[in-house]
């Protein structure tokens, strides 16, 4: 029979994109939808983004990640992820809670597109004006 390992689950969103992020004990590997964190994400910044969590609790090579990225963007995936990666930290151990926060890392930035309004061409952007 296999042993049973334990597992923290955690959801982070940004913009229209979902992380689903499981953390478990181990060794530092981090996949993204099965692939590595760093062919998943082919720039810096987003690299950045995704593992600051990480790198603020210096957790790096503590722990496990295994996330499933859902819709958005690249960039969105990124803040969801951060977030997602954040809140099981948090629950893996709460002492870290006040760190986490001053770096901003468990607020969700609930920015969204705006939506497109009767008339116009865009959420604000009006028709061109012809003079003749």
């Amino acid at each position: 029979m296999a042993e049973t390992k334990d597992f923290i689950w955690t959801v982070g969103r940004r913009k229209t994109a979902t992380a689903r992020v499981r953390l478990s004990k181990g060794s530092g590997v981090i996949t993204v939808n099965k692939r590595p964190v760093d062919k998943y994400f082919p720039t810096v910044e987003d690299r950045n983004t995704a593992m600051e969590p990480i790198y603020t609790a210096k957790a790096m090579g503590r722990y496990d990640f295994m996330v499933v990225a859902r819709g958005g963007g690249i960039a969105g995936q990124a803040g969801a992820m951060r977030l997602g990666v954040a809140r099981a930290l948090f629950k893996a151990e709460p002492a870290i809670e006040s760190l986490l926060r001053q770096n901003g890392l468990l607020t969700r930035d609930g920015r969204m597109k705006e939506r497109k309004k009767p008339g116009l061409r865009g959420a604000r952007r009006g028709v061109q004006y012809s003079k003749r």
